[in-house]
């Protein structure tokens, strides 16, 4: 973060100092909430949760060198007390970006939204110093913490927004304004809380109607709602997509024998050929909508196709393949799941799997309400058609619709099972599992899935990842 002193910090925060023997005292490490990463110079924000209360941890996150504590009471050591402390942190951060003058890239979507923040991200650095998100840290207290790690040599902060409501990403836009605004997609994601896809449109477009006059929308043209939301905007659009009129798209996609994607990417300024390390063919759209941020920020198209063709996963846990030394393919993807994103695994692991046996280790999609039924039926129905050789649902109830959606697509019989969770899958898996096998595991992050992948590799620790 740039230096402030903790007098300008409980200015700043409408925080009352307590315990503070010198306000001239300045904080000029980073902010946390975990008083384990406390640096010297750190302000550490306690939260009270429902489980651990931050407060109680004040005075060892003063000890290990934090400046100051950001509290809703007095802890006995230097603290700015406040009313609120997501409150606080949104105020702070507002005012650390204001003084910098970074340019500001923000996306949303329904789907994909942490690989694209990680191959903006890559493309940026060749610009510039560049301020993202580690992992997916895109509500009220992940962006704020994303944006108070800039200091006055950042020149891009690229932010991810996410939302369950109508209006949170307004909430956020205010917290953080873009001057460059993404949407990627209107799919399913939390589609419980919202009530359908329209309402999910309806707050993904709260994105482009932040944006300033001299700013510019970046939108997906082949998503129909996506494409719409050019109404709702004063800024300049630019599309990206795979329609011959988009700005940035797509030509000749195809997969090579591995499963890497690969296009040619046409700009207003060039063209140039990608081949991208990531696997399936859904980081194309990804790929695309990075390219359209890049452009608009002066990269030029053979610099673009470069960072695209060397880009790796910077989040764990989404697509992230590990060949093992007896053969075997692990892909976790097991951050999080919608039916968008478990329908591109799948089509992935399809094309990773060619003249191999392909594992579909899949658990719940969490938050789909009325559909989930249904979109679960889906997805195992979707797993015959692709030719998975075996399908493993695990858990509980959603799991089985997975199970008895592929059932009755193929009859499949012993081609696909339903076992109570992770250590059941596992023990079934180290069992059957042959030298050139690809295992995909996927579920929302809820289920715990990541414990299947990480099971299967920890004997295999001289196994190469490949998807990085």
């Amino acid at each position: 973060m740039i230096a402030l002193s903790l007098a300008e910090i409980a200015h700043i925060v409408g925080g009352q100092p307590h315990d503070i023997p010198d306000p001239a005292a300045v904080v000029d490490g980073p902010v946390v909430i975990d008083s384990r990463k406390v640096e010297r110079g750190s302000l550490f924000a306690a939260f009270a949760g429902e489980r651990v209360d931050g407060h109680e941890f004040a005075r060892g996150a003063v000890e290990a060198g934090a400046a100051a504590v950001l509290a809703t009471r007095p802890v006995g050591v230097p603290a700015i007390v406040v009313d609120d402390v997501v409150g606080a942190l949104g105020a702070l951060a507002r005012t650390v970006v204001e003084r910098l003058g970074a340019t500001v890239v923000a996306l949303t979507g329904s789907a994909g939204k942490t690989s694209t923040k990680d191959l903006i991200a890559q493309l940026l650095e060749r610009k510039g110093p560049t301020v993202y998100p580690l992992g997916n840290l895109n509500n009220e207290i992940g962006l704020p913490l994303t944006a108070l790690r800039a200091t006055s040599e950042t020149e891009h902060l690229v932010l991810e927004m996410g939302a369950r409501y109508v209006g949170d990403i307004r909430y956020l836009t205010g917290l953080v304004p873009p001057r460059i605004g993404l949407v990627l997609n209107v799919g399913t994601a939390h589609i419980g809380e919202f009530g359908g896809r329209d309402r999910i449109a309806l707050a993904k477009g709260e994105m482009v109607e932040s944006l300033p006059e001299d700013g510019v929308a970046v939108l997906n043209i082949d998503d129909p709602l996506v494409r719409a939301m050019a109404s709702r905007t004063k800024a300049r659009v630019v599309h990206f997509g795979e329609a011959p009129e988009a700005d940035v798209r797509g030509e000749n996609v195809r997969l090579t024998a591995d499963g890497h994607p690969a296009f040619r990417l046409h700009t207003p300024t060039g063209c140039s050929e990608v081949t991208m390390r990531l696997y399936g063919e859904h980081h194309v759209s990804n790929a695309l909508a990075a390219a359209a941020v890049a452009h608009e920020l002066g990269l030029s198209v053979g610099e673009i196709a470069e960072a695209l063709s060397e880009a790796g996963t910077l989040s764990r846990w989404r697509m992230e393949v590990t060949e093992r030394p007896d053969g075997v393919t692990v892909v976790n993807d097991a951050y999080n799941a919608n039916p968008e994103s478990m329908r591109a695994a799948l089509r992935a692991l399809a094309a990773m799997g060619r003249e191999r046996r392909t594992w579909a280790v899949l658990g719940q999609m969490a938050e789909l309400g009325d559909d989930s039924l249904a979109e679960h039926d889906a997805v195992g129905r979707l797993a015959v058609r692709l030719n998975v050789s075996k399908l493993v649902a695990v858990g509980g109830l959603e799991a089985s619709w997975l199970r008895l959606g592929a059932y009755n697509e193929g009859s499949w019989g012993e081609e696909s099972v339903h076992v109570s969770d992770a250590e059941a899958a596992v023990d079934l898996l180290r069992s059957e599992l042959r030298p050139g096998d690809v295992v995909l595991v996927k579920a929302s992050r809820s289920v715990g899935l990541e414990k299947v992948a990480q099971a299967l590799l920890e004997n295999s620790t001289e196994g190469e990842v490949t998807g990085r």
